[in-house]
């Protein structure tokens, strides 16, 4: 025999205090008969007796008196349990730590924070701001921001969109190696490449056009591994670059610190995540923080769409 434990502490309680099954079916809008087979499969459920009845009046027997005291209380805390999750997920509150990478976490992130705590006052963030793997469950991190593809199978991955993805130099660098115009002129030009905290693999440039995608490796003066640091290295005029178009860096070109180069070739774009562990509840903090972190980055990819459509 199978009894919802929790809905029968509820009808137990409730005939112990209105004294009768009739006023109890009542008030729990169900069916005496309902009422009275829920009690005795509970008494059956626990092998005692709980109540002794008489055709006038129902008693607790010693053990349906200790029990109707800790069943009282447990529905009580259950109640004010349920109370609480659903006054979180209204107005999530408490402490959230999330990990972005550095570039993201002061160009994007930062500027944004004071519409995310006018929308939730009672979040504590910490924000990390790092570009190496985070191992969230052993360091207590509930969610990170990441780009690229995800490839570990522990994590859930929400995707926030796709940022574009433009090819340029500093004037500087063009003024010296001169503007490619074609995928062939990269022969003799140098990069500012991207790579890994993780494996130290340097990624390539990639370039698709008609169907047609390219990937080229050339050999680079520097390599980073963030993106404040990489971007550092093409303003110094060190080689081309492949950066997302972020505000930051539709800012720089339309300023002319940046150039674009080769805009027939569009490279790839850049997927954001939010990554959390898989074996993790997804509490109403972690979701409030991904739908604002999505509503943040629309804007961003909003920016490069409206600069290079």
């Amino acid at each position: 025999m199978s009894v919802d434990r929790y809905k029968a502490m509820e009808v137990f309680n409730r005939v112990v205090e209105l004294g009768s099954f009739t006023a109890a079916a009542t008030a729990l809008h169900m069916p005496k008969a309902r009422v009275t087979t829920t009690v005795q499969e509970l008494e059956a459920h626990l092998g005692v007796r709980l109540l002794n009845r008489t055709t006038r009046r129902l008693s607790l027997t010693d053990d349906g008196a200790l029990y109707h005291q800790r069943a009282l209380a447990m529905v009580q805390d259950m109640g004010e349990l349920e109370g609480t999750l659903r006054r979180a997920v209204a107005t999530p509150a408490g402490r959230l730590r999330v990990d972005v990478p550095a570039a993201v976490g002061r160009h994007v992130i930062s500027p944004a924070l004071p519409e995310f705590f006018r929308r939730y006052p009672d979040m504590v963030l910490e924000l990390g701001s790092t570009d190496r793997p985070v191992d969230l469950v052993a360091e207590g991190v509930d969610c990170v921001i990441r780009g690229g593809l995800v490839h570990d199978e522990t994590l859930v991955a929400r995707p926030l969109g796709r940022l574009r993805v433009v090819t340029c130099a500093a004037p500087s660098y063009l003024a010296k190696y001169g503007t490619p115009q074609t995928l062939e002129d990269l022969e003799q030009h140098r990069f500012v490449n991207f790579h890994s905290a993780k494996t130290g693999k340097v990624f390539p440039f990639e370039f698709s056009k008609g169907g047609d995608a390219r990937q080229i490796h050339r050999p680079h003066w520097v390599s980073c591994n963030d993106a404040d640091s990489h971007m550092g290295a093409v303003l110094a005029g060190l080689g081309l670059s492949q950066p997302p178009l972020t505000r930051r860096t539709c800012a720089l070109l339309a300023s002319g610190e940046l150039v674009r180069v080769l805009p027939d070739w569009q490279p790839e774009d850049l997927p954001m995540m939010v990554l959390y562990p898989r074996n993790r509840h997804l509490t109403a903090k972690v979701r409030a923080f991904a739908d604002w972190v999505a509503e943040v980055f629309m804007a961003e990819f909003a920016a490069g769409a409206k600069l290079y459509p």
